[in-house]
């Protein structure tokens, strides 16, 4: 080789993602609006992807669709349930297998939030919030990765935690959870990597999504946020979806029990003394 050539490039700047197939769940949105899962899910078929696009309501799961299709995107299929219940998530597997042949990611999607400490957060609320914020991404797994395991080619994961389970805020239940959500992530990345699965996670930050503005959130809420970001920007479900198709990607295929934050910095600052979302 020539002193200060390159070796031959092939394969190493292929995203490997053509002709793949993902389930994400919580990939509906309300409207227009671009939430994690939606923005996941649109950036997967654009690239080729085969995306069963999941929600509790199957008419947010089909706008996605709808918008994969505009875009020129790969074959999506909306698909309705509810990923606290066991039943569905493996028929939710099934379908993928049934539409799309094969089934090589999962980006785990679904949560709720809820402020409040151990004294104050009502215990039914606790186990609700568990039920949603973990139970469900474990059961997704459970069921989403003996799919993979048929192709023979391995596949990934990406679990959707938040910067609260790095930097908690007064939402104790919330934070717990997404902890748990990182440790699950580990845990399942030491269990399944001899068999070419990868699993790693995504710790958002205060991004503006359609869970955020259907809350009603000011102007003036939405500008403190962005101001808390040594960046001076305001965060999208873009930003997250970025972060969930490169950790599925090839270009992560070394890269295995990992969190990513996706937070504009905020989580190198001196914690505010508001509650700063994520």
């Amino acid at each position: 080789m020539a002193k200060g050539s390159l070796p031959p490039l092939d394969g190493v700047l292929e995203m490997g993602l053509d002709g793949k197939a993902a389930i994400v769940t919580g990939g509906g949105s309300a409207g227009d609006g671009i939430g994690n899962g939606r923005a996941a899910a649109i950036l997967l078929g654009c690239a080729g992807v085969r995306v069963l696009v999941v929600d509790r309501d199957p008419s947010l799961a089909q706008g996605t669709v709808d918008m994969i299709e505009a875009q020129g995107g790969a074959a999506a299929i909306a698909h309705g349930a509810d990923v606290t219940d066991e039943a569905q998530c493996k028929a939710m597997a099934e379908a993928a297998l049934d539409h799309f042949g094969r089934l090589d990611f999962l980006d785990n999607n679904v949560g709720i939030s809820g402020t409040g400490s151990v004294v104050d957060f009502a215990v039914d609320a606790w186990r609700d919030m568990m039920r949603i914020n973990v139970d469900a991404m474990m059961l997704s797994a459970r069921h989403a990765i003996p799919a993979m395991r048929r192709g023979g080619e391995g596949g990934a994961i990406v679990n959707v935690a938040s910067i609260s389970a790095i930097r908690p805020r007064g939402n104790t239940a919330y934070s717990t959870s997404k902890g748990a959500v990182i440790s699950l992530t580990k845990a399942m990345a030491v269990d399944h990597g001899r068999e070419g699965i990868r699993v790693n996670c995504v710790a958002p930050g205060p991004v503006f999504t359609p869970m955020v503005y259907g809350k009603g959130m000011s102007q003036t809420a939405r500008d403190r946020r962005r101001e808390a970001s040594p960046l001076g920007i305001e965060g999208s479900g873009w930003d997250v979806g970025h972060a969930v198709r490169f950790l599925l990607s090839g270009h992560s295929r070394y890269i295995t029990g990992q969190t990513l934050v996706v937070d504009g910095g905020i989580t190198l600052l001196a914690p505010a003394r508001e509650h700063d979302g994520g």
